[in-house]
């Protein structure tokens, strides 16, 4: 049961932040009787999702097992508490994934059941839930969203030839996953120079999933993105962040603005490029909890530099470029293997001749 309400959870990636995403399954007599997920936004929770679901359909929940991803919430915020929910649905048990580390939770809700005299156990699938909710987890307690970096090239890690092509060094079905991936992400990042050179339009482009399309943020210090670009000028219908400091000019921010681009102003960082702890913050504060970076190596770079990379997935296809080829990532500047980034292989796949490795760093 805990495995089903971990898939309904997954669902949810991408389109609940700041919320985590969450899911409930609810049982009785050890048959599903409902079954809920946390809403697009946040809002409905899982455990109310699942209870309307139960209401609707004339089903009684008195004496029933709710099975939910992470502990229901015991706050007052646009909806009422869960664990108040699951009180007056008259549930009798309640098993519980994880623990939520949310101050304004923090035990209170598990408290909350059991001085309503609802038994509750808590850890069954912990460390699922704990990687499904990794962002939401980093947020709470580190301030900043999960980042996880995508890379799409050649055996000898090259994204593009020494003129700078690249499309397509990955097949079809990589590129496709590569889509996958950004319905599930809050957010896509990529820099100034991927902006100007590639123009990308950076949505989800898979059949059925164009509204799950995340926030697009550029890295740009310059504030140099083009107002006639695909991304400024669609800012309006898919959101678009621009990340730069206060020494873009304010006629350039304006210009954006207009076109509603969200204009994030950071602090600069000693070479004047922007301070990806900063940006990591920032983004934080406006509730991101899953952000992909798609690029380009300098970006790549600044934030493994930073250690600010939690996860990789790794598209490699079946060609050489060579060392004139741009690199995937630029200049780490470490003399020792001791300080070198690692992670750990977590997967790795075929893809019609491509290969996806998925990494994770190593705590």
């Amino acid at each position: 049961m805990m495995r089903a309400a971990l898939a309904l959870a997954r669902r949810s990636l991408g389109s609940t932040w700041p919320n985590p995403a969450v899911g409930c399954v609810i049982v009785q007599d050890g048959q599903v009787i409902s079954r809920g997920r946390t809403r697009d936004g946040g809002r409905p929770h899982a455990e109310a999702d699942a209870i309307a679901e139960a209401a609707r359909a004339g089903l009684s929940l008195n004496g029933a097992t709710a099975f939910v991803t992470l502990e229901p919430c015991s706050h007052h915020g646009r909806t009422p508490p869960c664990a108040d929910a699951l009180v007056a649905a008259g549930i009798a048990r309640v098993v519980s994934a994880l623990e939520d580390p949310d101050p304004r939770v923090m035990g209170q809700g598990h408290a909350r059941l059991k001085a309503a005299g609802i038994a509750v156990e808590v850890g069954e699938g912990g460390a699922d839930a704990a990687e499904i909710n990794a962002g939401f987890l980093l947020r709470v307690r580190e301030g900043r969203p999960l980042f996880h970096l995508k890379i799409a090239g050649s055996l000898d890690g090259r994204i593009a030839t020494a003129s700078g092509e690249s499309q397509w060094i990955t097949g079809e079905a990589a590129r496709r996953d590569g889509h996958r991936l950004r319905a599930i992400h809050d957010a896509i990042l990529v820099g100034a120079a991927t902006a100007a050179a590639d123009d990308p339009e950076l949505t989800c482009r898979l059949p059925g999933l164009a509204a799950r399309s995340p926030v697009r943020i550029v890295l740009d210090s310059q504030a140099r993105l083009s107002p006639t670009s695909r991304l400024a000028t669609s800012a309006r219908r898919t959101p678009v962040w621009l990340v730069c400091t206060n020494a873009a000019p304010a006629a350039r921010r304006e210009a954006l603005a207009v076109l509603g681009v969200e204009i994030v102003e950071v602090e600069r960082a000693s070479d004047g490029r922007i301070d990806v702890l900063a940006a990591a913050r920032a983004l934080g504060l406006r509730g991101l909890t899953r952000v992909l970076v798609e690029g380009g190596g300098q970006v790549a770079a600044a934030f493994l530099k930073a250690g600010l990379v939690d996860r990789i997935s790794s598209y490699r296809a079946g060609l050489v470029l060579g060392e004139d080829g741009r690199s995937a990532v630029g200049g780490l500047e470490f003399a020792r293997l001791s300080s070198a980034p690692r992670f750990r292989l977590v997967s790795a796949r075929s893809l019609q001749g491509d290969t996806l490795e998925t990494w994770r760093r190593e705590d």
